[in-house]
């Protein structure tokens, strides 16, 4: 069993895509356990529009290679497209932070809101 720490975020109809990404995670991965929403002000972009953003722990006997294929299907079926980050439109964007013991995004890690996000999975 493999134990992996996503992140979620959104800044287009954040609060609809957030729902519908829970949704398509806890129908994949039924152990999963979600962080309160955090509403984050935007890195890297010109745009004002905030980020409602969650970590979420869950266990799957599944590789890696197959859960990032998921999680990139979920993102598609919420809208994304792949010039949405050029346009600073986000409606759904799921990283995977770690699978087992292995840290995918160290620069993520460090970011406050995953921090205390990680705090409240404990």
């Amino acid at each position: 069993m493999h134990k992996y720490i996503i992140c979620i975020g959104s800044n287009y109809n954040r609060k609809e895509n957030l729902f519908f990404a829970r949704q398509k995670l806890a129908d994949l991965f039924p152990s999963i356990r979600f962080t309160s929403e955090q509403e984050t002000q935007p890195l890297f972009f010109r745009s004002p529009a905030l980020f409602s953003n969650q970590v979420a722990q869950f266990f799957s006997e599944a590789e890696e290679e197959k859960v990032r294929k998921e999680l990139k299907a979920i993102e598609q079926s919420a809208g994304r497209r792949p010039g949405d980050k050029k346009e600073e439109k986000i409606c759904l964007d799921i990283d995977l932070l770690t699978f087992d013991d292995r840290v995918l995004k160290p620069e993520d890690l460090k970011r406050e809101y995953i921090m205390k996000g990680l705090e409240e999975l404990k």
